[in-house]
């Protein structure tokens, strides 16, 4: 039997819509769609390490969504084919407060960041940030990747560039690396005129704003390191 899941209207679906479209031009990847207390958390992968020696921080984006009714669903589906089925739902829609139930795509469970799951309590207000430092900190790190990076490098190049700049912590704001202010601009998470929230549990650092949240994972100290 199918899985889905309803919103309660076409509002909430154009936000998905937008939502993944935006973490689809990074990460043309899996997204991990749960369930909990009657609301749905979406999480997409921006950065995550993609071998033993690669040191890139695990940043995830987290949108959540009101649902019409609980369901049970833990799901990790490819971004492209939620797209094409909210885009069909889109164009059908008749009225607007009505709610849209959405069918999951078929699962896939070969997706290694999904086996990460980021705490969903115990977080501890560590302070606020300006919206502007990370913006400038992600535009820096954006123009650094394009100009060191020329046409048609290899995928292994590419991946250690991005890795290396992504990882660097914010100068002023050191406990989060430039991949989260990344990940935020990428996702439009970033209100002009609203503080950015920062959080902390364990190895997991989190970036909140009323658009949307951003997930870090540290990586956990070694007597090797």
């Amino acid at each position: 039997m199918s899985k889905s899941f309803s919103l309660p209207d076409s509002l909430s679906l154009r936000d998905l819509q937008v939502y993944l479209s935006r973490a689809g031009r990074v990460e043309d990847g899996s997204v991990r769609l749960i369930q909990a207390a009657g609301v749905l958390a979406v999480y997409t992968a921006i950065l995550y390490p993609r071998g033993l020696l690669d040191s890139s921080p695990t940043v995830l984006g987290l949108r959540t969504f009101a649902l019409t009714a609980p369901v049970e669903l833990d799901a990790v589906v490819p971004v492209r084919s939620l797209l094409d089925r909210l885009a069909r739902l889109t164009a059908a829609v008749q009225t607007e407060e009505a709610p849209v139930v959405v069918t999951v795509p078929l699962e896939v469970t070969t997706v290694t960041w999904a086996g990460i799951s980021p705490p969903q309590g115990g977080w501890a207000l560590l302070g606020e940030t300006d919206a502007a430092l990370l913006d400038a900190a992600a535009q820096a790190g954006i123009e650094e990747v394009a100009a060191v990076i020329p046409t048609g490098t290899g995928g292994q190049i590419v991946q250690r560039v991005r890795s290396e700049v992504w990882s660097r912590p914010i100068p002023g704001l050191e406990i989060v690396p430039a991949g989260a202010a990344f990940a935020a601009v990428s996702l439009g998470f970033l209100p002009k005129d609203e503080p950015v929230r920062l959080f902390e549990t364990g190895l997991w650092t989190r970036l909140s704003t009323s658009r949307g949240h951003i997930l870090v994972r540290r990586k956990p100290w070694s007597l090797s390191r």
